[in-house]
């Protein structure tokens, strides 16, 4: 699906990707879903994944709540940078390792709700005309959403198919397939 430029196209294609994840995820044999992942990696397994997503949400949820009370957030996070995202995404994922895959899932199936929400209370000009609100700066509410959203998820697919297809070729090089 393209880039989605109207905010029925940003409900679709959030609510295609997420369900995606989800299914994904519910893919994996219950044996493996809080396996290691076979590959180097700084998010060693979906529940490191999931965790990530939620995070992002709740940052961006901050984002939100401080950009339209007329402040002008922080982004990406207190003390980091973009050019620093590998140090954010680091200490993110030391905050959850005690989180349950169970737990991760909750978590992230609430922020995006939440998400969602977010998006709904917006026109299609508030959502994707560029600088509509003074803390997106030069860029429209629709692309953080997006960045936190669709986007991300296909991220988290791809690692997660990553970790599926090793486990399809771990079965077939062991003769379970």
């Amino acid at each position: 699906m393209p880039r989605p430029k109207t905010k029925s196209e940003l409900i679709a294609v959030n609510d295609e990707k997420f369900t995606e994840l989800m299914a994904l995820v519910n893919s994996i044999p219950a044996n493996h879903l809080e396996s290691e992942f076979p590959f180097e990696d700084r998010d060693r397994n979906i529940r490191d994944v999931l965790t990530h997503l939620h995070e992002w949400h709740l940052m961006m949820e901050k984002w939100y709540t401080e950009g339209m009370a007329g402040e002008k957030p922080i982004m990406p996070a207190p003390g980091y940078t973009w050019r620093t995202l590998p140090d954010l995404n680091k200490v993110i994922w030391k905050k959850y390792q005690e989180t349950s895959l169970t737990n991760a899932i909750k978590k992230l199936n609430e922020s995006h709700l939440r998400m969602m929400e977010l998006i709904n209370k917006h026109d299609n000009d508030e959502l994707f005309t560029k600088k509509y609100y003074r803390w997106t700066k030069t860029t429209s509410l629709g692309t953080y959403f997006i960045a936190n959203t669709s986007s991300h998820y296909e991220w988290a697919m791809k690692k997660i198919k990553r970790f599926k297809k090793e486990l399809e070729k771990e079965e077939v090089e062991n003769g379970k397939i």
